[in-house]
């Protein structure tokens, strides 16, 4: 027995003197793990790229030697941001774009396009977005005459702000051999008093042009798709949800991937026509380390700014209700194959109307446990919140476009249908998750952005002074749950990413300041000091 005595007190000494070896210890931090209890922690340690022990610096620093040691000196740490609604080849293209996002006029819009041609005079086409007529002083559409007088020979494209309208020119026009206001489902080319086009396309109608439209070869495209990661990397995000890719954008990626051209992990999701989704359902799911392929989104309607989202009633400042991109059995077809599939299934939709339709459409069918999701969910009729607790389906919000549309949304709608509109506590309390994205570029791809419009409900300004609605505001533990652990939930991955746990992907970001009791003014200038995806640094504030 004596013998056994000091074996045993030899081998604790041992085991206390000895400390295993791991790729990277980050200590004297402040940790918000976001776990089940939310836990704050100082310290943790990883190894092939997994956080394989979480406790005090003491502790890590006691048990484990590492080849890169990170002291946080007490800055905060979180999950690495999961963006859940984005747009990576968009957000590629536009930063190589004439940006019109903030224009106040149509003068300030053809100043910032004459400015363009003059850096790039080699373009083919004049391509950009961001416009808003919303904020102009006459808050009407822009018409093809004006860029007719100042681009009379070269085609011009430029999206409005919501990607769900465009305005062309005459040149754009007769490239598409468009020359009269033909009828296009889900779509409208608009027309002015004399009956002429105005230019102004609306959603479906926007095809008709854009794919004229020529597009990059693939080493364009990658470095392109490389410069949007490394806008993403730097404001902290690790993850994104893809909302939308055609086949061939989707091989780029599983190419990309494989070669290890990209390193931020991307759930992307197949955009399907309702016609064709059994061809869609063939092409399978895809799984790798940072590419998934598992979710198919569709299309059912528009957008509020271009009065395209479908609603219940007409709009407070026209004669129309919207429209729906396709037909209803349309729809009941193409999701009655998509319950019997593997695939997920997340739908666009904004208008009430829209959100009534698809709410009762998965309601009657058997996908409780398949966490199908609707997309932006702006308009909601009161008496439709209980239904995605009802047929448990994940409301995916973006915090800023409510900060974007509160200044106009009591035009479109009136005072009380807007009451409903951008209410994410509601659909909080519904179903008990929401899933925070961007929707870049549509917005900011900064999560930080979100955050402080989901728990001030202002806007960069800091207006409103008392919130927009801010009975719908989500407290500051809701949002950085939904930009991360509830991000992750939405695409399955909440086993293995969203908060800092042992086991799971080492994806995290260090900040300068802690958004958690940061003043409401200073959170979206918060910088991001470090990004890493499992384990690796994939970007360092300079």
């Amino acid at each position: 027995m004596k013998y056994i005595g000091i074996l045993i007190t030899l081998f604790l000494f041992i085991r206390c003197t000895t400390n295993i070896e791991v790729d990277l210890i980050v200590h004297n931090a402040k940790i918000y793990t976001v776990d089940s209890s939310f836990t704050i922690q100082e310290a943790f340690a990883v190894k092939n790229g997994v956080f394989i022990d979480i406790g005090t610096s003491k502790q890590i620093l006691q048990r484990y030697k590492a080849k890169e040691i990170i002291d946080a000196q007490q800055k905060p740490i979180y999950p690495g941001f999961y963006d859940g609604h984005g747009h990576s080849f968009m957000l590629a293209d536009y930063l190589h774009q004439v940006d019109l996002v903030g224009t106040k006029s149509i003068q300030e819009l053809v100043q910032r396009i004459q400015n363009y041609r003059k850096k790039h005079p080699e373009s083919k086409w004049i391509l950009g977005g961001g416009w808003d007529q919303s904020i102009w002083p006459d808050k009407t559409y822009p018409h093809r005459d004006t860029l007719d007088k100042y681009f009379p020979d070269i085609p011009v494209f430029l999206h409005r702000i919501d990607y769900h309208a465009a305005i062309v020119n005459s040149e754009a026009l007769r490239l598409a051999q468009i020359d009269s206001a033909i009828y296009v489902e889900g779509g409208k080319i608009d027309i002015d008093s004399t009956q002429r086009i105005t230019g102004i396309l609306i959603d479906n109608a926007m095809a008709l042009v854009s794919k004229y439209i020529p597009t990059g070869n693939e080493i364009n495209i990658l470095q392109k798709l490389r410069q949007a990661q490394d806008s993403l990397l730097s404001v902290g995000l690790t993850s994104i949800v893809d909302a939308g890719l055609d086949t061939e954008q989707l091989e780029l990626l599983k190419k990309f991937y494989e070669q290890d051209s990209l390193k931020i992990r991307n759930y992307a999701m197949l955009f399907a026509e309702p016609h064709n989704i059994s061809k869609y359902i063939n092409e399978g799911i895809y799984e790798s380390d940072r590419l998934t392929i598992k979710s198919i989104k569709l299309m059912a309607d528009g957008a509020l700014g271009s009065r395209g989202a479908c609603l219940l009633e007409n709009y407070s400042d026209d004669s129309t209700k919207g429209f729906l991109l396709h037909s209803r059995t349309e729809f009941e077809e193409s999701l009655a194959q998509l319950a019997d599939s593997p695939f997920q299934v997340a739908i666009h939709a904004i208008g009430d109307s829209t959100n009534r339709l698809l709410l009762d459409l998965y309601g009657a069918l058997n996908v409780k446990s398949k966490r199908w999701r609707i997309e932006h969910a702006q308009v909601v009729h009161e008496s439709d919140f209980i239904k995605f607790k009802t047929f448990n389906i994940i409301p995916s919000i973006q915090p800023t476009h409510a900060t974007s549309d509160m200044g106009w949304i009591n035009d479109r709608l009136g005072a009380e249908r807007a009451q409903g509109t951008y209410a994410y506590k509601k659909l909080l309390d519904a179903y008990g998750k929401v899933v925070i994205g961007t929707d870049f570029p549509i917005e900011h791809f900064n999560p930080l952005y979100s955050f402080h419009a989901a728990v001030t409900r202002q806007n960069a300004n800091g207006l409103p002074k008392e919130g927009f609605q801010m009975e719908n505001a989500l407290t500051r533990e809701e949002a950085l749950r939904g930009m991360t652990i509830w991000a992750a939930f939405g695409s399955f991955q909440e086993k293995k990413r969203g908060s800092i746990e042992k086991g799971k992907d080492a994806d995290f970001v260090i900040l300068e300041d802690d958004i958690m009791i940061a003043a409401n003014d200073k959170l979206r200038n918060i910088k991001t000091l470090r990004t890493v995806i499992a384990g690796e640094s994939v970007y360092i504030k300079p």
